[in-house]
């Protein structure tokens, strides 16, 4: 006789940001299997359309998704869906985020702008979500408190500091996520 299990739970996480902030590259670092990428080679169709302002050296850009997965143990499954950063593929997100149980928003202090549109999106669903700071080569400008004030961050919402490239970070910046989901879901005392 042929027992069969049953499927993982399976919980998705959204990731967002501006153009360029390194969606692609947290997927990449933390995901346990090669991450599905949708980057395309930026062409002259771009110039006068996306803002390449800070990532001037930029050759491709995510037109989809990203997406990766974690498996936690047998019971447990993360799927991270990398949303693209170019205002002209935002339409996307309203797809993408069907589903998603909480989000993490990667920022770059040297454009922190470029992450309104993204903590608007999550605010206006209110999916609870995370702030990741993106330190490019080890550089921050900026105190947390600054970059706090800057986004116009609720107190409750978690903030964290590194290098996306390294996957000790883009596990912390997820374990953030959980712990906040977990105390905004935790019962009143």
């Amino acid at each position: 006789m042929m027992t069969s299990q049953a499927a993982p739970a399976a919980l998705k996480i959204l990731v967002a940001g501006g153009f360029g902030v390194g969606k692609t590259t947290l997927v990449g670092a933390v995901s346990e299997v090669a991450p599905l990428h949708t980057e395309e080679y930026m062409t002259r169709a771009s110039i006068g359309v996306d803002d390449l302002a800070g990532v001037g050296d930029k050759e491709t850009t995510t037109v989809a998704l990203d997406f990766g997965r974690i498996t936690i143990n047998d019971d447990l499954v993360v799927y991270l869906f990398g949303t693209p950063g170019q205002e002209r593929f935002w339409f996307m997100w309203n797809d993408l985020v069907h589903g998603a149980l909480g989000g993490v928003v990667i920022a770059d202090t040297r454009r922190l702008d470029s992450s309104f549109a993204s903590i608007d999106f999550f605010e206006s669903r209110r999916i609870p979500f995370v702030v990741a700071i993106n330190c490019f080569h080890g550089r921050n400008t900026r105190t947390p408190d600054e970059i706090r004030a800057a986004l116009d961050l609720d107190p409750h919402v978690p903030l964290l500091i590194g290098d996306v490239r390294e996957r000790a970070y883009g596990k912390e910046t997820l374990l953030a996520l959980v712990d906040h989901l977990d105390r905004l879901n935790a019962p009143a005392a």
